[in-house]
């Protein structure tokens, strides 16, 4: 049989190469699977089926000893597949089996790498897209889903997974934008409406923190696909609606059935953050994929892997973004950001700093939103200076006093002391410029730097600004933002009248203000002031006051002549401050 053996040689040396995964994918089409893979398909489902919290670090350790005995992209495939089927092959999942997955593929991104995250979270949304698609094409055809129909909770599940994913920082919030986006893109369906609450439940108040600014132009979108009618919108389109503005407002309410999904997030938060104490982690920072990145991988390539093909050009497609764009269109946002810096100059700003706190300041939604903003502009210690004296700024030239002022300030206060010292020098540099010069004392003036001593240089200060800057610190006095040891330098024997004004005012509002839970806007009339009578707060004020004897016998000396003869609530509760500071100083003084 010479003949036969030379031809089946010569049909082997003629045959075309065909790599490995090529083999094993042919293999699988043609349903032929090999030994060594339906044994590792084994083994991983017996970890993920024996899963749980309290063992989830011994599973881990156990597809850790599978990998480094088989070869990683198997092992990772294999993995992926197991999961992401078992999640979108149920109708209904309980939130504790997907944040439990979830955390564990959070696991493995940190101690196996960002191939893994990479290849799994580009798997998750391929089957994503999959399941939407056909989900689409079926209610085209047919009615909408019914709720006893199982279709479309696949598209649920996996969605609720991504953003479980986003919570456990695997992905970063570039992705789940997108995935919102598209989700708003076309009509507004009840099942997209479902999936956007999926999203913003678990997921919104991390989006809040992250990126305001796009959380800011979703709710936009979504405002803009509303009916004008307001009585057609549906009960759920309806909630979804207010669950977005109260997380453009931060105010979070939680739903009694998302407690413990809640705390099993929480839980496994703390598991992986000691698994970055106690083992050698391989990556610490989330992907930043965009949706369009993870969908045209196939053609242009994974950029975000080490060493990976990559076939796009960013600079040439934002060249040809920008050609295709009209040239008379002008960019979003320019005309508003051109005018507030054109304002910012007119008003004073002289520094780059002051104009930037300026913007953000007048272009932000609420005090909350400012705040976070103003934190985003990475300023240093002493730059972050300039903040405190910028709405001060502004709150003096208002022609109305606005109590948005004094809202940021008092956030800003709350979440650093160094704020409170600025609003310390800020308030006698602005008695200093009303002519009280011995407020500070000579040897603090001596001290002072030049950034201490940076204001906006006004020749004269108008009673507008006087009642503004008076009620800003009334309600800052009042709501611990500052203290009343602020006004120790203060001789309130010899004050000047434009003082003695300013500090009636600003007296007048910290006495109403212990009272309310919002800034009091008008004291000019005894009806606009407020008719509780609860002595806690008010005490509490002058008692931080009490503790300085110079500040004590100051303050009972002023409340005593100013507010003599008054009566209803300001005589009430200048007396309730008079017998705080003489009980805290434990003497009656005669003045």
């Amino acid at each position: 049989m010479p003949g036969g053996s030379s031809s089946t040689a010569a049909i082997a040396s003629g045959s075309k190469y065909v790599p490995p995964h090529l083999r094993r994918q042919a293999a699988a089409e043609a349903g032929q699977i090999s030994e060594a893979q339906m044994k590792l398909t084994k083994q991983l489902k017996g970890l993920l089926n024996r899963m749980s919290e309290q063992n989830i670090a011994s599973i881990v350790d156990g597809v850790e000893e599978i990998y480094r005995n088989n070869r990683r992209h198997d092992v990772t495939e294999t993995l992926t597949k197991l999961i992401v089927d078992g999640i979108s092959s149920h109708s209904m999942l309980l939130d504790q089996y997907v944040v439990l997955h979830a955390a564990f593929v959070s696991a493995l991104h940190k101690l196996i790498g960002i191939e893994f995250a990479a290849f799994f979270v580009q798997h998750v949304v391929a089957s994503y897209d999959t399941h939407f698609a056909a989900l689409k094409d079926s209610s085209s055809s047919t009615n909408a889903p019914t709720d006893d129909e199982p279709i479309g909770k696949e598209c649920s599940n996996l969605v609720v997974l991504l953003s479980e994913l986003y919570n456990f920082q695997v992905i970063a919030s570039v992705l789940m934008y997108d995935v919102i986006r598209a989700l708003l893109d076309g009509d507004l369906t009840e099942f997209k409406v479902e999936l956007l609450l999926k999203v913003t439940r678990n997921s919104g108040q991390q989006l809040r923190q992250d990126d305001p600014t796009a959380l800011k132009s979703i709710i936009q979108i979504v405002h803009s696909k509303l009916p004008s009618d307001a009585n057609a919108l549906s009960s759920r389109t309806r909630f979804m609606v207010e669950t977005l503005s109260n997380l453009k407002n931060n105010k979070i309410k939680k739903a009694a059935g998302q407690t413990a999904g809640n705390e099993a997030v929480e839980r496994m938060k703390k598991f992986l953050s000691g698994l970055s104490k106690k083992r050698h982690v391989m990556s610490h920072e989330p992907l930043r994929v965009s949706l369009e990145d993870l969908r045209s991988a196939d053609t242009k390539g994974k950029w975000w892997l080490v060493g990976a093909a990559w076939g796009g050009d960013p600079l040439v497609d934002r060249q040809q973004e920008a050609q295709a764009q009209p040239a008379d269109a002008p960019p979003p946002d320019a005309p508003s950001e051109n005018a507030l810096l054109k304002l910012a100059k007119k008003q004073g700003m002289n520094t780059d700093i002051r104009r930037s706190i300026f913007v953000v300041l007048m272009s932000a939604d609420d005090y909350v939103d400012a705040c976070e903003r103003l934190s985003q502009l990475k300023l240093t210690e002493v730059q972050q200076r300039e903040i405190i004296r910028v709405i001060l700024h502004c709150c003096g030239n208002e022609k109305q006093y606005n109590p948005y002022y004094a809202l940021v300030v008092q956030q800003l206060c709350r979440l650093s002391h160094s704020h409170k010292i600025t609003l310390q020098f800020c308030l006698w540099d602005f008695l200093r410029d009303m002519g009280e010069s011995t407020v500070g004392g000579a040897e603090i003036l001596k001290n002072l730097s030049e950034d201490d001593r940076a204001g906006f240089n006004l020749k004269s200060i108008s009673a507008a600004r006087m009642r503004n800057v008076a009620r800003a610190f009334g309600w800052w006095l009042a709501k611990d933002a500052c203290t009343l040891a602020i006004l120790k330098p203060v001789d309130f024997t010899v004050l000047k009248p434009q003082a003695q004004a300013f500090m009636r005012e600003m007296f007048v509002h910290l006495l109403a203000n212990t009272q309310l839970s919002t800034p009091l806007l008008s004291s000019e009339r005894p009806e606009d002031l407020p008719k509780s009578r609860n002595k806690g707060p008010l005490e509490e004020v002058f008692l931080k006051g009490a503790k300085i004897q110079a500040v004590a016998l100051g303050l009972v000396y002023f409340l005593q002549t100013t507010f003599k003869g008054e009566d209803g609530f300001l005589k009430w509760a200048s007396q309730v401050a008079l017998d705080t500071l003489r009980t805290g100083m434990e003497v009656v003084p005669v003045i």
